[in-house]
């Protein structure tokens, strides 16, 4: 049997027998290794760590470690909860059941039998108990019309579904223990390094998110190969369950849903509403000193619009259905982009006007399916932070490197301390199909990206098949104060739309070119970059940020004239300070200043009043001695003045 050449990260290259698997190549570096690799990268494409290599191929070995590690453990423990429950349930039938960010969740039709949270306490015993019998997962191909024959017989109609969807050929089964199921992988070597499980919680789920289908039992888990990370990771999720921006939200009375309005359109509130006028107005002061121009678009356009663009071609299930009107057909706008290239294009350009830099908070609308909704994380109406950047070749690495210098100001302003660029490469396999096929302008684009960021020595990972459809791009991962990570903006290079609008400028030659577009959102939508900063803050908004700064409370009623006075001082300085008059102890006053996460309370009686005093009370710290209103005023301008100056 001849050779094949493994090809290791660290430029190393190995001969073995062909039908090595990565675990043979983890046991000949090391046993320890070995006994810490889930699955392999195999070529690009994650794969069993027992699964033969009958080829020469590049191998990148897995672990806990690992993104993708994490995700083939998650992805077995899905299987291996699905075990657990078919052998306390008889009868079940399966539908999904991915791995997700954190951990896994499937989909079950429990048919005639009950299931509720109190039953995960049994079925985690279950899996712990199959988990230790160490069996494998083994990976069969078996032809389609057995596949079919498989679940006819188990009459689990969405299996049969699922399997009527793929191509004709063989089928992947995957076994573990006396457990199938239809699935294409990758898993760990067996089920023994599953060590910790934890079953999180039940919901309701419509069958592929179509609540026109059966509504199935969806179970969140996580697993952990230590019993020790699974306690940090629930220490983790109940400080995030108080960090909940839908709970946070309603406390703070920022934005509220109504069903008479529609699931997914958030209703902002004065709170809610203000934190979106501050947000611009960042955004616009620092777009302004950059260069930008602001521009305003419709929330509609006739069909052919998205036609030219592609976002129908490409995106159509991403969009709210079609409207009739005067024998047009009209959509819903789910991005401005083809409606900033119309601005663009509305008058003749030259190579003196590049770069173009044209802005707007423009609203979209997307279609996510009911199941999908999450507070305002995944909404239908949202309010993005758009840009479009229109710029010559030679003028793209100063453009790209200015927007992503943008990114990293506005870390600091909000505490971002950690995050990554996730450069999002295109698949050569899906061009035409998921991409636009122009394989030369997709190389261009890509080498061009990935340079600026090298250069720029911005920490980033390229993943492969995640690029926008008319080009590659960075999509930036944040990550909350307390660990949780949030995809937060974008930064897209776009090759194929000035081409399909045909946008051109005249060159010092007098020559028509085409510009490149770098479509930019640096803070994102309002409703999901909100929804971090609640999470972020726990609510506590910075003073900048805080749509009240300062609360003024009377220890008494014949104190509220005086307050008056003060309150009128701080406005004066542009203060936003508010009175609490109510005939309440101000014991009380301060236990509801706190629950409302006012920055500062100004406690005002007698002496204060006599001697032109304050005395300052800070949220969470409790008592900050005495300024005059005026020294008091001051200070909170700096505060906000050096957070802004960034």
């Amino acid at each position: 049997m001849s050779n094949v050449k493994i090809s290791l990260p660290d430029g190393s290259i190995k001969e073995f027998e062909r039908g090595v698997s990565a675990m043979d190549v983890a046991k000949s570096i090391s046993e320890g290794l070995a006994r810490n690799v889930l699955s392999a990268k195999v070529n690009g494409e994650v794969w069993d760590a027992n699964r033969p290599i009958t080829e020469d191929s590049s191998v990148n070995l897995l672990t806990w470690k690992d993104e993708d590690g994490k995700s083939t453990m998650w992805h077995s423990s899905a299987h291996l909860m699905a075990e657990a429950l078919e052998a306390l349930y008889p009868g079940i039938k399966l539908a999904i059941g991915p791995p997700i960010e954190n951990g896994f969740y499937y989909d079950i039709d429990f048919m005639d039998h009950e299931f509720s949270e109190a039953d995960l306490p049994k079925v985690e015993k279950k899996m712990i108990e199959l988990a230790r019998q160490k069996n494998e997962y083994v990976r069969k191909n078996i032809p389609k019309e057995e596949a079919i024959v498989y679940f006819k017989e188990k009459d689990d109609e969405y299996k049969l579904e699922l399997i009527d969807d793929l191509e004709d050929g063989n089928i992947t089964f995957y076994t573990q223990g006396e457990f199938t199921d239809l699935c294409r992988g990758p898993h760990i070597p067996h089920t023994g390094y599953i060590k910790a499980v934890k079953l999180l919680s039940v919901a309701g789920a419509y069958w592929r998110g179509d609540e026109n289908n059966p509504m199935l039992t969806r179970i969140y888990g996580i697993t952990f190969p230590k019993q020790g990370e699974l306690d940090e990771y629930l220490k983790l999720l109940e400080e995030a369950k108080q960090r909940d921006h839908r709970k946070i939200g309603k406390e703070l009375e920022l934005f509220a849903f109504d069903d008479d309005v529609g699931p997914g359109l958030p209703l902002w509130l004065p709170k809610g509403a203000f934190l979106i006028e501050q947000l611009e107005e960042l955004a616009k002061t620092t777009e302004k000193k950059a260069g930008y121009h602001r521009v305003k678009s419709p929330h509609i356009a006739k069909e052919n619009l998205y036609i030219t663009s592609g976002h129908l071609p490409y995106y159509k299930d991403s969009m709210f259905p079609p409207m009739e009107l005067d024998g047009s057909t009209y959509y819903l706008k789910s991005m401005n982009c083809p409606h900033h290239h119309k601005i663009f294009d509305a008058t003749p350009k030259s190579y003196k006007d590049l770069p173009l830099r044209l802005a707007e908070y423009g609203t979209c609308y997307r279609y996510e399916k009911s199941g999908e909704l999450f507070g305002l994380m995944r909404v239908r109406s949202l309010q993005m932070n758009d840009a479009h950047i229109y710029c010559t070749k030679e003028q793209f690495a100063d453009e790209f490197r200015a927007v992503n210098d943008m990114y990293l100001k506005y870390f600091k302003i909000f505490g971002i301390d950690k995050y990554i660029m996730r450069f999002s490469t295109h698949s050569p396999e899906k061009l035409g199909k998921k991409y636009v096929d122009n394989p030369k302008l997709w190389k261009e684009t890509e080498d061009m990206v990935r340079e600026v960021l090298v250069e720029s020595g911005i920490p980033f990972k390229e993943v492969e098949d995640e690029a926008a459809f008319y080009g590659p791009k960075i999509d930036v991962q944040i990550y909350s104060v307390i660990g949780r990570e949030f995809t937060l903006a974008t930064n897209q290079v776009d090759f194929a739309q000035p081409l399909s609008f045909n946008l051109t400028y005249t060159n010092s030659n007098n020559e028509n070119e085409h510009p490149i577009v770098i479509h930019r959102a640096p803070l994102g939508t309002h409703e999901r970059f909100i929804g971090f900063l609640i999470e972020h803050y726990a609510g506590k908004f910075p003073l900048w940020l805080a749509p009240e700064q300062v609360r003024i409370l009377p220890i008494s009623d014949k104190f509220n004239e005086g307050c008056k006075n003060i309150l009128q001082s701080l406005e004066n300085y542009d203060i936003r300070a508010s009175l609490d008059d109510r005939g309440e102890k101000v014991g009380r006053k301060i236990r509801d200043a706190e629950l409302a996460k006012v920055p500062y309370m100004l406690i005002i009686g007698e002496k204060e009043l006599e001697e032109g005093l304050v005395s300052i009370r800070k949220q969470g710290e409790g008592d900050q001695g005495t300024m005059s209103v005026e020294e008091f005023a001051k200070f909170i301008q700096n505060d906000v003045n050096e957070i802004l100056s960034v």
